[in-house]
């Protein structure tokens, strides 16, 4: 047999992590990974992603290792991740799992054994020839519960609860571990590939930051996003993130609002910096307008990844009140440390 691998089922956002009684749900903490649906026919196994780019060649270990794990064909729907640190102190790692998408087949294998990948499977779509998709979330849980009964690592079962405390707890523990929030599952519903009918609570912070440039947007008219920094102890300032999602007008109106802070050469052109690059920019141009760091602004995060924000930040308000220098990382919330290895069942 062979599984044809839907588009994975996807979340909302939230406030707060509902209340249970209203409508049954389960809880289940939300990994900081690549979402990844695994196809086991019995012979060949296929990781397919949120997108439309397969999964397979990047992690060779769990290739390797998940078919003489697994007890029978099936479809699985989880999250891949790494973890890093000492044993007591481990967490989840999006650096060394974001360098895994890379062209060369031979830093793929190298980095597979300097810091193999773990799935964590939360859902099951299909077992042996039975589709599941249309059974309701509480049948196909337990039918994982079963097939996984005796798993052993790298694949792991995510632990769950129905206590709505209890996910509160997790949201505001876990985050030590590197994850970033919660998600709650309704019971009753069947699987529905691409549609967000989940809810992710994930955390929500505010940080007042100093705009140092921004990059002109992809139709080639007004502010596609806007980069932001905060001055660490040696007093230099840090790009940390950008600011996007602006409308169409707002894009346009930023141009001339900002234009007084562009820094411009001795012939009056606007002086240009070079972005930070990644795996995932390519060749696309990364180049952006500079700004004399003089403007302030508050924006909403939900979670830092070493010194930058981990996901594109939000605008929340501009703060002509606060003086740019003072925008330091001092004032970001730090999280109490919290090994991996207790989050894991």
């Amino acid at each position: 047999m062979r599984y044809d691998i839907p588009a994975p089922m996807l979340a909302k956002a939230a406030a707060s992590v509902p209340d249970p009684t209203k409508k049954p749900m389960l809880f289940e903490p939300k990994w900081d990974g690549f979402r990844g649906l695994v196809a086991w026919d019995g012979e060949t196994l296929e990781i397919g992603s949120r997108g439309a780019k397969p999964l397979t060649r990047y992690f060779p270990e769990l290739v390797e290792a998940l078919p003489g794990i697994l007890p029978g064909p099936c479809l699985l729907d989880g999250e891949i991740v790494v973890a890093t640190g000492p044993d007591g102190a481990q967490r989840l790692d999006w650096e060394a799992l974001s360098q895994r998408i890379h062209p060369a087949a031979s830093r793929v294998a190298k980095l597979a054994v300097e810091t193999p990948a773990m799935f964590i499977a939360f859902d099951l779509l299909a077992e042996g020839d039975e589709d599941l998709q249309q059974h309701p979330f509480r049948e196909r849980r337990a039918r994982l519960e079963r097939m996984l009964a005796g798993a052993r690592h790298p694949l792991h079962l995510t632990r769950t609860t129905e206590d709505a405390d209890l996910a509160r707890r997790w949201l505001a523990e876990f985050e030590g571990a590197g994850l970033d929030g919660v998600v709650a599952k309704p019971l009753d519903d069947p699987y529905a590939p691409g549609k967000r009918t989940l809810i992710k609570i994930k955390h929500a912070r505010t940080a007042d930051v100093v705009a140092l440039g921004y990059r002109v947007h992809k139709s080639g008219s007004g502010v596609g996003s806007l980069l932001v920094g905060l001055y660490d102890d040696s007093g230099a300032l840090r790009q940390v993130g950008g600011v996007a999602a602006w409308s169409d007008a707002m894009r346009r109106k930023l141009v001339d609002e900002l234009d007084p802070l562009v820094e411009r050469d001795a012939g009056g052109e606007a002086v240009m910096g070079e972005g930070e690059r990644s795996r995932f920019s390519g060749a696309k141009d990364v180049s952006f307008v500079r700004l004399r760091p003089e403007l302030v602004l508050e924006v909403r995060y939900d979670q830092l990844e070493g010194a930058r924000f981990r996901h594109t930040v939000q605008f929340e308000r501009w703060r002509p009140d606060r003086d740019a220098r003072s925008c330091t990382f001092d004032q970001l919330d730090t999280v109490a440390g919290y090994d991996l290895a207790d989050v894991l069942e």
